[in-house]
């Protein structure tokens, strides 16, 4: 990108800032620019408190570069635009009068690269990724006069849920009490840590209605990586917070105007442009450990929005980017409750481990270190007779205890998820089950994977009807599934993963009193919980107890888990094929993807919806749906799972890989990319201005050489600015050497 050096370059950048944002530059009701001296408004003095419309003229305090107006003509915010190579932050002074004397509650500081928003009555200026839109400042205008302490909103008791009153338990008020705390503290940014299991989204979804009610929030974002976790959602917001409107966001599907919108950060990924920082109050990321990396931070760092992550990992596996993300000082969450005091205070149920069993792996075995062909290390380490072998020694123990788990289960030994390692396996596990079980004609086990007819409608049967009782699964259901029932839970795989070690544990933590559920049990035929230093008495948690003996976890690229990118083991190397189909068929990636464009432009001749995605309209919800059920069909199996793994792409979702097969994706050059991967790296810490500006000078250097080094810091053009002495004054040496490591991994790694 060519650097702009005056304050006229930079006002082509801004001006084109404006109207992504919604405002026309060219529109006088919209936007005055460069308003002389002389210049009068109608003030409306609610913007800082009063009733009354008063006329204002601004006398000697010179000119504002922008001043961004209401729908009645009245100021709603001052931009003040710097060149290039100032940084903006240091005009804080120069707008603050003119903004206070003509009632404009907000400022914009802005070289055309950085850009703030001060609210200045209320917090210090903030780096944003856009400018607000018009009916973003007014709606903050709106919230303030609706804003009251949050002290003033009861939290609850008891709330209502599926039809039954439900009791509001102790630590969830608890997490109440400390996100009100930290709100009332002026914090933006809150991390929870709960124990899958302990009500995370109820708890969340009663919060929000709290933050709504004390005009703290009017939109919400609640974001997830996980199909089954968006519906949990919705249908717990739904719900919980019936009185407000709420809709889930799908690909494709034209945008809602509602307050409440639910959304796979995989979708938001490619339409988070649509949207300016300002448009949500709130924003909840799900799972939030997994997502503050690359674009994926991207889409999370562009709304300028209070921010709630909820995650069930143990503090010890958090990786630090997340602590800083969320403002989370000495790497602790604002609120934590753990699985070892929900056990004893029985919010949770324990779990025992099957003993006797065959373990397939001797303890320490490895393939391949932490990445492996998982079709080679099935033929490795299964065969006909060690599958047959596990699940006739998982049925025997599960058919003769099942009494002693949970005394009220009738009709069989109670749900039971198996955790295979390919599709393939998943098809054999399942088989060799039914031929347990010839009295249930083929249904006592089935096979839940993308590739099947309706997976949304298999996992309804298994929660709600007698049959199937055994789920088979490769990926589905390790996280982001609930079933309160689930007693056994079969782990016919390797993990070497802690976090998804104790998600897939996870499964089978929910209390279920209406079958006087006391334990469930895990029947590890790979010895993971040894792995894990896992034991019955002493929960691995990663940090004392079982986890202190626990080896430590396998570090992916930059020291992080690559699993917790919401991606498995066949995403994160080069295995050149992917399983379709339910017996898990191997084809090459290359021609899953020659025959998916293939059909897609075949279908754009003659399927109305594939057209209209061609034709660059929006699709509704239900034509979204039967397009996705209408292209996973047998033979083909076209897929977002499947297509993810082809093209090699863990954000990507059917309509952008209908676009691209289509051409109609314009690929982000590099530059574009680094750009926008700065600013949201810029927004999602807690950088200084000084930093900010300094940080951007080696981002520049960056994109030339394609990373930045020490080295880079003593040689020209660096160098010629002193860039290793102001380095080392402003973050240390070792602090240096840590943030020129995260630029090379979250900004230039594009």
């Amino acid at each position: 990108m060519t650097a702009l050096t005056s304050e006229a370059d930079a006002r082509i950048l801004i001006d084109d800032l404006l109207r992504v944002a919604g405002w026309n530059p060219a529109d006088k009701s919209q936007v005055r620019t460069e308003v002389p001296l002389s210049e009068t408004f109608h003030v409306a003095e609610t913007a800082t408190g009063g009733g009354a419309i008063r006329t204002v003229d601004v006398g000697s305090l010179g000119f504002a570069d922008y001043v961004l107006l209401d729908q009645r003509g009245r100021p709603l915010a001052v931009v003040e635009a710097k060149k290039q190579a100032i940084n903006p932050y240091t005009a804080k002074q120069q707008a603050l009068p003119y903004a206070k004397k003509i009632g404009a509650p907000f400022i914009f500081l802005t070289n055309g690269e950085l850009t703030y928003f001060w609210d200045y009555l209320n917090d210090d200026a903030r780096p944003v990724a856009s400018f607000y839109s018009r009916r973003d400042l007014e709606r903050l205008v709106h919230l303030r006069t609706e804003r009251k302490p949050l002290a003033e909103v009861a939290i609850p008791d008891t709330y209502v849920r599926t039809g039954e009153t439900r009791s509001l338990r102790p630590y969830q008020q608890e997490a109440m009490k400390a996100l009100d705390h930290a709100v009332e503290l002026g914090k933006r940014r809150f991390l929870i840590e709960l124990p899958t299991g302990c009500g995370k989204t109820d708890l969340i979804g009663l919060y929000l209605k709290r933050l709504i009610q004390a005009g703290h929030a009017e939109r919400i974002l609640f974001l997830v990586d996980r199909d089954q976790l968006a519906k949990q959602a919705i249908e717990a917001i739904q719900d919980l917070l019936p009185n407000y409107s709420s809709y889930w966001l799908k690909p494709g599907v034209a945008r809602q105007e509602k307050q409440i919108t639910v959304c796979l950060l995989q979708t938001m990924i490619g339409r988070h442009e649509e949207f300016s920082s300002g448009y949500f109050d709130l924003l909840v990321m799900d799972e939030c450990h997994r997502s503050i990396y690359g674009s994926w931070q991207t889409a999370l760092s562009h709304f300028d929005a209070l921010h709630i992550g909820l995650t069930a990992t143990p503090a010890m596996y958090i990786e630090r980017n997340t602590f800083s993300f969320y403002q989370c000082k000495d790497n602790a969450p604002d609120y934590s409750y753990s699985i070892q005091e929900a056990f004893k205070n029985g919010h949770l149920t324990p779990y025992r481990f099957a003993t006797g069993i065959t373990t397939l792996m001797s303890e320490g075995a490895e393939v391949e270190g932490v990445e492996y062909d998982p079709a080679e290390f099935e033929r490795k380490w299964t065969n006909e007779a060690s599958n047959k072998l596990m699940m006739v020694e998982f049925d025997k123990l599960a058919w003769a205890n099942y009494k002693e788990l949970a005394p009220g289960q009738k009709d069989g030994p109670g749900k039971a998820v198996v955790f295979a390692i390919t599709k393939h396996h998943a098809a054999r596990l399942a088989q060799y089950l039914n031929e347990l079980h010839p009295e249930f004609k083929g249904k006592y086990a089935e096979v839940i994977t993308s590739d099947i007819a309706d997976a949304d409608d298999a996992i309804r049967r298994f929660k709600q009807d007698k049959l199937p009782m055994v789920a088979v699964s490769v990926g589905m259901l390790d996280t982001g599934f609930d079933c309160r029932e689930v007693l056994h839970l079969v782990m016919c795989r390797r993990v070497r993963s802690p976090i998804l070690y104790q998600q897939m544990r996870g499964r089978g933590t929910r209390t279920a009193p209406h079958i006087d559920k006391q334990k469930f049990v895990i029947y590890d035929f790979f010895g993971n919980h040894e792995y894990f230093n896992d034991s019955d008495t002493d929960a691995f948690t990663g940090a004392g107890g079982g986890g202190s003996g626990g080896r430590p976890r396998p570090p992916g690229p930059g020291g992080r888990e690559l699993v917790e990118l919401g991606l498995d083991d066949e995403w994160l190397h080069a295995v050149s094929y992917i399983e379709v189909g339910p017996d898990g068929e191997r084809v090459d990636k290359r021609e899953y993807v020659t025959e998916w464009e293939k059909a897609v432009q075949q279908g754009a001749d003659n399927d109305p919806v594939i057209a209209k995605v061609k034709a660059g309209a929006e699709l509704s919800e239900q034509e979204e749906t039967e397009l996705a059920h209408r292209l996973n069909q047998p033979q083909k199996y076209f897929n977002e799972d499947n297509l993810r793994r082809a093209y090699r792409k863990p954000g990507g979702n059917l309509v952008d890989f209908i676009r691209e097969a289509l051409g109609l994706i314009k690929t982000k050059s590099r530059p574009e990319i680094v750009e926008e991967n700065f600013r949201a790296w810029l927004v999602s810490k807690s950088f200084t201005p000084e930093q900010a500006q300094y940080l951007s000078l080696l981002k520049n250097r960056g994109l030339v050489k394609g990373k930045v080094s020490i080295d880079d810091l003593f040689s020209p053009p660096l160098s010629l600015l002193n860039a290793a002495g102001i380095g080392i004054e402003m973050f240390g040496e070792k602090g240096l050497n840590a943030v020129l490591e995260e630029i090379n991994q979250t900004v230039l790694a594009a």
